[in-house]
This record gives structure tokens, sequence and C-alpha cells, in this order.
């Protein structure tokens, strides 16, 4: 699933995508453990093979969810991996999680060995960049209800595994008005 899913962003060839897997180590954490802190620098990139996580950050004691990851997906704080400066938010597990895992330095080395590595990763840049486009277009343009229903037709399984809580913070809408439109608005 994992290498379908990195040639689906960009083809490479089998021997290279082999010899880049072949540095990912597995990582697994049990559900509601913090990956990444505030003021930690991100030093890995994961590659979800299962569980949900999400990002978020904290304005007096209340958590602002920026973004879900899930299988297949990377997942990490990516402006503190590719700057290699603390993180300004968290990283946290919702659910048990297992990953593989790659580390700044060997990522940065497998990228200066194969220009496809290379290639491939930020075509993933630009393509995680674009979604956050588009998210902030979401959050700047829909109302509630339009923003709801984007949401549910993009990842309605996240609906039944996600605190929705958690998914309200992600909309920026009012817990209360998120279980309104859960019961009343049709997708």
């Amino acid at each position: 699933m994992i290498r379908s899913f990195l040639n689906q962003i960009h083809p490479v060839e089998r021997e290279i995508l082999d010899e880049y897997l072949s540095h990912w180590q597995e990582y697994s954490i049990k559900k509601r453990s913090l990956i990444t802190t505030v003021g930690r620098t991100e030093r890995w990139m994961y590659l979800v093979q299962e569980g949900i996580q999400k990002s978020y950050y904290l304005t007096d004691e209340k958590e602002h969810v920026i973004a879900f990851t899930y299988s297949p997906s990377f997942s990490g704080i990516l402006e503190s991996f590719l700057t290699q400066t603390p993180s300004k938010y968290y990283l946290q597990s919702i659910t048990d999680s297992k990953f593989l895992r790659l580390s700044f330095q060997q990522h940065q080395e497998l990228m200066q060995e194969f220009r496809p590595i290379e290639t491939l990763f930020r075509k993933a840049v630009e393509m995680f960049a674009i979604g956050m486009l588009e998210r902030h277009y979401e959050l700047m343009a829909y109302n509630i209800e339009k923003r709801f229903k984007s949401f549910v037709l993009r990842s309605p399984h996240l609906l039944n595994k996600v605190p929705h809580k958690d998914l309200a913070s992600y909309l920026r809408i009012d817990a209360t008005n998120f279980s309104k439109l859960l019961a009343t608005v049709k997708v």
C-alpha cells in the first residue's frame, strides 16, 4: 500500500524505491500519545500505516486542530522537519498508530543520491501546499454548513473514528453547531 501511495505521487523505479523504503523504520504508539511537541524539532518524517493522528496548536488552553493524518499518508510537523527548527504545534495520535519513519539526515542523503526521490518529495510537498491552500479557501469562503458538507464528502470515514470536538475544531465550528449539522444536514 505504501509503495502504491508513493508511486501515485511520482512513479519511481522499483530498485530505487526499494532502496529508499529499506531505510524507513517501523514505529508504533498508543492512542493519545504525543509524537511531536511545541518547541521540539521534528527529526522524523512518517508514513502512516495504521491509525489516525491530529496536529494542533493551543491558545489559552484550547486546541485548534490543523490537520488529520491516516493511512496512506505522510505525517509529522512538516515545516519543523523541512527547516529543522522547533515546532510551533503538536502532533498526537488519536488511535493506536503504526508508522514507517525516516530521519531527516537519511532523507536528505537519499534525496541527494536519487533524483527520483527528490522529485517524489517535491511533488508531495506541492500536493500538501495545494491542499492547505484549498483548506484555507474553504475556511475563509464557506459558511459552516458548506464546510461541514465539503468535509463529509472528502473524509466521511473520520466521522465515526475521530472525536466530534476535534472535527468541530478542524472545521472552525462550535461543537454545538457541529452536533446540529450532524443531525440535520443531508450529504
